[in-house]
């Protein structure tokens, strides 16, 4: 489950309770406690790793700041191009090494019961947060800059580029068995642009990721017209959100690459037993074979029952083989 270490859980808030959320990413022992919670709780079949796609920005220079109840914010965001020029590509083993050591502690402890995935924004969608300088609804100042300065929001990009896939080539050298980039506001592009600002840059970073065969993820919310496109980058797995077709995306894209979703986590507000039925049915639209990593369609809420969520893995866990053998 995306997000799946979080409020939802006692476990997560009483740690929580002791610490900011970002000494908790920074601490490695706080962040694999919190990481592994989800598998001995709820009984995950992979783990990933506690951390925030902000972590890259802040690595750059950026000053981030979680306040409480309000989100991320960037104190001074980037508007210019020569606060974007000024910017330095950080080096993910000194900058972002505690990142590493919560991958490596978090490994130590599991001993191999799952898979650990590791992760990160999106150019376009770090970009979006860099500009805007917290959470929006309109976009306003990076679609200004994206319509009447291109060259200067193309610099941003190609400086994130590179940053995503040397943090990422980090993430797989201290022992991530696979990876993820969110592309998260991918889907407030109009077509044309989400190919020029967003598709562009994730498929360059794919394309020139030393991964060593660990399988990459990629999951562009809301950019369902991009689907083909998104199957020919050289990702493994294509990551869905709940507003497409299972059956249908699998028709288009399916035997050119892995499918992951798209459980509404909405859903998990209701009865063990509606969930369960939804579970069996999204199962069905996929349909038999393997290539489907049964997910939400995005991050889990955080008011979500514990036992909801034990029911959504235990339903998958169940009939997973019996609809996908």
């Amino acid at each position: 489950m995306m997000r799946q270490a979080g409020r939802y859980l006692p476990e997560y808030r009483a740690v929580r309770a002791k610490s900011d959320f970002l000494t908790m990413v920074r601490t490695p022992e706080l962040a694999a406690e919190v990481t592994i919670q989800p598998v001995d709780i709820v009984g995950v079949d992979a783990a990933i790793i506690f951390s925030d796609i902000l972590v890259v920005p802040d690595a750059m220079g950026m000053h981030l700041v979680m306040e409480e109840s309000k989100g991320p914010r960037f104190p001074v965001p980037l508007r210019t191009r020569e606060q974007i020029d000024a910017l330095p590509v950080p080096d993910p083993m000194k900058h972002l090494k505690y990142v590493m050591q919560a991958i490596e502690e978090t490994q130590r402890r599991l001993q191999g019961r799952v898979p650990l995935i590791g992760f990160s924004g999106s150019p376009w969608t770090l970009a979006a947060y860099m500009v805007e300088g917290s959470g929006t609804k309109d976009f306003r100042h990076i679609k200004r800059m994206m319509l009447d300065e291109p060259d200067t929001l193309k610099a941003l990009l190609k400086k994130l580029a590179v940053a995503v896939r040397e943090y990422l080539e980090a993430q797989i050298a201290a022992g991530a068995n696979a990876v993820q980039i969110f592309d998260t506001w991918g889907g407030i592009l109009t077509p044309d642009h989400y190919r020029m600002f967003s598709l562009d840059y994730i498929a360059h970073i794919v394309a020139t990721l030393r991964n060593d065969g660990v399988p990459v993820i990629v999951f562009s919310k809301g950019a369902h017209h991009a689907l083909k496109e998104l199957a020919d980058i050289g990702a493994d797995v294509i990551g869905l959100d709940w507003t497409v077709d299972l059956h249908d995306v699998r028709n288009l894209i399916g035997e050119k690459v892995a499918l992951q979703g798209n459980f509404d986590p909405s859903f998990l507000y209701a009865s063990p037993e509606r969930i369960r039925g939804e579970v069996m049915s999204l199962l069905q639209k996929y349909g038999r074979g393997s290539g489907h990593v049964f997910n939400l369609g995005h991050g889990i809420l955080p008011d979500v029952q514990v036992d909801n969520a034990r029911a959504f893995v235990r339903a998958v866990k169940e009939k997973s083989p019996v609809y996908h053998a």
